[in-house]
């Protein structure tokens, strides 16, 4: 099992994802953050050295739990004085319950079957589920040493496995058989990630009917 050089480091880790995400890395967190109700309990999957808790869910969320795969980030979420917990989600069952669950950046992890981690936050989250992941990435780059490094970056101590990613096409097949669940979605500024919000109360089984959900539907980018 090998973990990527940028998995090794807190201080790696974020500064590739400030690169990655430019201006925009911070609006990105706190428009997910936005999507959580303050005082609600949070499930934060594949939560990496806590930015999302540290910035914004600290204070806004009632409680937070992190999950990762890896030691270190967990170690560093426990220093930050949250609840962490290190868990390999590929093979884990059924997820600990919360208002909101949330995944970042990771969805990726679990091609070829995303679904499956997907219903299984539905299946933990009371209120809300939400889902941002990258549509543009170093690994789908036509340059075929941007694209390694893309490639090799991309374990975080799982082992082997992590070389796909996802485009806005690709994201969006996966993410239609949710779309009654879904309350709203849109690119972050710069175009680089797409956030997907689920309601988990909303039986996809049911026959369509008039909207009472909370929230609204977007498919406006937002930002050039």
């Amino acid at each position: 099992m090998s973990t990527s050089l940028i998995y090794r480091s807190v201080t790696g880790y974020e500064l590739l994802m400030a690169v990655l995400y430019g201006r925009h890395y911070r609006t990105r967190l706190s428009l997910v953050a936005e999507q959580v109700r303050p005082g609600a309990s949070v499930l934060e999957l594949c939560a990496g050295p806590g930015a999302l808790y540290r910035r914004h869910l600290r204070e806004r969320a009632g409680t937070y739990t992190g999950v990762d795969i890896n030691d270190g980030f967990v170690a560093h979420l426990q220093r930050l004085g949250a609840k962490a917990v290190k868990l390999d989600l590929t093979a884990a069952a059924a997820l600990p319950e919360a208002d909101v669950v949330i995944m970042q950046a990771s969805l990726y992890h679990f091609l070829p079957t995303p679904a499956e981690i997907v219903d299984r936050m539905l299946a933990a989250a009371r209120e809300r589920v939400i889902i941002a992941e990258p549509i543009r990435n170093l690994a789908s780059s036509r340059l075929s040493f941007v694209a390694r490094l893309g490639r090799g970056a991309a374990d975080p101590g799982a082992g082997a496995g992590h070389a796909q990613r996802f485009t806005e096409l690709t994201l969006g097949r996966v993410m239609r058989s949710y779309a009654r669940q879904t309350v709203a979605e849109f690119r972050i500024p710069g175009g680089r990630e797409k956030i997907y919000v689920l309601d988990p109360r909303v039986d996809p089984a049911q026959p369509a009917g008039p909207d009472l959900r909370p929230g609204h539907r977007s498919d406006i980018a937002v930002g050039p």
